[in-house]
């Protein structure tokens, strides 16, 4: 089957990696441009097969619809995509055009469908590849599969040691659906549907007095983009790698520093982070509280 490949990075070269090892023809690549000296990961695997790559800033271009008109897809395949892709050109492959997401939709709709999963405090979520429309993340179902949410699960781990994985299989056995003549379209049940705004630093602010389970769910929903944030003399310290411990005190009162991480009060207990970033980069949270001036009774916020 010939299939346009739409995507970036690792997620969509094992996609890449997989279509090639089942036989079937990628037309094209589209990628958006390399952001430094080193070529995207899809792009890099393209280009080792001969497989022609295209870049573009937007898709919205004629340039952009030239390609999908002359690569006579079969199948559009979008594969962790970050760019709008048109309505004019999801319909120009033979079959249509189908997406991966991650969330079990049609909850959780939009690009930062991961962190606000775990913001919220979900312990189940999984993947959808769906047939693409006019709507953001709103087509009918292919094919779901189910994950489960560890206790301290970050955005992070969530994704590369479960969702990654798991999107990718899913992503191949939806193509290979579609080959056979057997993928369903089942219609999403917009009552059901969710949608959540792109997660910055404007939601990731920690609010102490919150519970102790909100705080810790921020800063690992939060981890490792954009940071949650909280302030200690003015200056903005971020935090990572969250786990609730015991403790009491006024919230937002450091508790404790010490090798695992800084300690800090909440409503109801408290949260003990193990790397932080104040001015420079993300380091074990010790070396930024020494680096911050923070020890035992600084109040953060």
């Amino acid at each position: 089957m010939r299939v346009l490949l739409v995507g970036q990075a690792a997620f969509a070269e094992k996609v890449l990696e997989g279509l090639v090892a089942a036989g079937d023809e990628i037309v094209g690549v589209v990628c958006p441009p390399d952001r430094g000296p080193k070529p995207d990961a899809v792009k890099a695997a393209a280009l080792a097969r001969g497989i022609p790559v295209h870049q573009w800033k937007n898709l919205k271009g004629d340039d952009a619809r030239a390609v999908f008109t002359n690569a006579r897809a079969d199948l559009g395949v979008l594969a962790y995509v970050t760019q709008i892709v048109p309505e004019s050109l999801i319909g120009l492959p033979r079959h249509g055009t189908i997406c991966f997401h991650p969330s079990l939709l049609p909850k959780y709709r939009g690009g930062s469908a991961i962190p606000w999963q775990l913001i919220n405090g979900e312990t189940t979520t999984g993947v959808t590849v769906f047939w693409t429309d006019a709507g953001i993340d709103t087509g009918p179902i292919l094919l779901q599969r189910t994950a489960d949410v560890g206790p301290d699960d970050t955005a992070g781990s969530l994704y590369y040691q479960k969702l990654f994985p798991l999107g990718v299989d899913v992503v191949l056995e939806s193509v290979r659906l579609v080959r056979e003549g057997r993928a369903p379209r089942v219609p999403q049940d917009d009552a059901q549907g969710t949608y959540d705004p792109l997660l910055t630093d404007a939601h990731a602010r920690i609010d102490w007095t919150q519970p102790q389970q909100r705080v810790h769910d921020l800063v690992r929903g939060c981890d490792p983009q954009p940071g949650a944030h909280t302030t200690v003399a003015g200056k903005t310290l971020r935090l990572f790698d969250p786990r609730r411990v015991d403790g009491a005190g006024a919230p937002g009162t450091v508790l404790a520093v010490g090798a695992d991480g800084i300690t800090i009060a909440t409503a109801g207990g408290a949260v003990r982070c193990a790397r932080a970033r104040g001015d420079g980069a993300k380091a074990a949270a010790a070396e930024v509280a020494v680096a911050m001036g923070i020890a035992g009774g600084t109040r953060l916020g």
